[in-house]
């Protein structure tokens, strides 16, 4: 069975929510956008949704006190067809970070995240560990 498609056309969402009461990075939106649409076309040119059981994904990055190095996974959503994972980074090493620095946390993030997830519905990773390691 065909997954869901989403009521637009992307394959990479990206968002925060804080788990703590520290205020979120000043350029945190900046950093996201960037992050998202970076990823996201290395996931089409990669064909990392096709022939998986979710049409996109979605990530919710959580600031937090540790940084983990899994996604958290919630069920495919049926009406939409996205995959919804989250991930918990340290927020203290960005309150006061330039963008820059935000970028390079939420990418390693996002990285870690999508490889996992990658591995575990047998999508094309190897962009992206290419990206993990540079």
């Amino acid at each position: 069975m065909e997954p869901a498609t989403p009521p637009h056309g992307r394959k990479f969402g990206l968002l925060a929510t804080s788990l703590t009461k520290a205020r979120p990075p000043e350029m945190d939106m900046e950093a996201l956008t960037a992050v998202r649409d970076e990823l996201e076309a290395v996931l089409i040119e990669s064909g990392y949704c096709e022939g998986a059981p979710f049409s996109w994904v979605t990530l919710s990055i959580r600031y937090g006190l540790k940084e983990e190095s899994e996604p958290h996974y919630q069920a495919i959503d049926k009406k939409y067809g996205d995959l919804p994972l989250a991930i918990e980074v340290p927020i203290e090493k960005m309150q006061c970070a330039p963008l820059d620095e935000l970028k390079q946390v939420f990418r390693r993030a996002a990285l870690r995240a999508l490889i996992h997830a990658g591995e575990k519905h047998g999508s094309p990773i190897g962009p992206l560990k290419a990206m993990a390691i540079a």
